[in-house]
């Protein structure tokens, strides 16, 4: 692999980290180039009419819903994927119902227009527990992914099994305290950009290097089979909220993020 000479300052002056409070959006919602539009929602702070939101759902939406075995779980989905069209619709003035979504072949969804062609407007999601965060953009391609820091989960084991040597080093050199913020720090990192990418776990997660370290912007360090392809992409650093960690990756430059809250109850 090859790794990429890092200008750490410029990257920090680039890297944004999400601990402002989340705006209330405006009523009227405009997408210019290079904007990237966040969305938060925490579960426990709503109150949700389940049954409205059904409503939204297409079949395909509704089939997946009820395969979940546990009602948390549904639910989880069936407001994710409803405030998901209800966000969209938007963008677009049209009633969240009417949209359309297609899927890649590892199953990102996408946008459609009349004609089944993907749709300028492009977006992306990610779920733990109570936070559900969603990227929307246009005309580039992009990944969300977050997690609550589980200490149990992150172990040496896990580690060892998806990421690369380079990076497990680099998380044992810290100290134990430290260890939980940086495994997933890796992890989002990660996930974020196979999203961005629509591979999901197709290519293994320890043939790229993300950093990690807690003091470091989050960046792509190396690719096993694109060197050149670095430069290509924009990692964001993310915290939603207290004891969760989240990253955004863009297909390009990214001038500005703006984080809004959702307003419907």
């Amino acid at each position: 692999m090859m790794r990429r000479n890092i200008c750490w300052q410029t990257l920090f002056v680039e890297m944004i980290v999400m601990q402002t409070e989340w705006e209330t959006a405006p009523n009227e919602l405009h997408l210019v180039a290079s904007e990237t539009h966040l969305w938060r929602i925490v579960i426990e702070e709503k109150s949700f009419d389940l049954h409205s939101l059904t409503q939204l759902l297409s079949e395909d939406e509704m089939s997946r819903a009820n395969r979940f075995r546990f009602q948390k779980d549904r639910m989880q989905f069936i407001i994710a994927r409803g405030m998901l069209r209800t966000i969209l619709s938007r963008y677009l003035n049209v009633q969240p119902a009417s949209l359309r979504f297609g899927y890649g072949a590892q199953g990102k969804p996408y946008l459609t227009d009349e004609n089944g062609e993907p749709h300028n407007i492009r977006f992306n999601l990610s779920h733990s527990e109570e936070i559900i965060l969603y990227a929307v953009m246009r005309g580039q391609e992009l990944g969300i992914d977050v997690e609550r820091i589980r200490p149990e989960f992150a172990t040496d084991t896990i580690a060892e099994q998806f990421f690369s040597p380079s990076e497990v080093k680099s998380l044992r050199r810290l100290a134990p305290a430290l260890q939980p913020e940086a495994f997933f720090n890796c992890w989002t990192r990660k996930e974020a950009f196979l999203k961005a990418r629509a591979e999901g776990l197709t290519y293994p997660l320890d043939q790229f290097e993300v950093s990690l370290l807690p003091d470091e912007p989050p960046a792509l360090l190396s690719l096993a089979d694109s060197s050149q392809e670095i430069s290509r992409w924009s990692f964001f650093h993310l915290m939603p909220k207290p004891d969760y960690i989240g990253t955004l990756v863009v297909n390009g430059h990214c001038a500005q993020l703006r984080h809004f809250t959702d307003n419907y109850s």
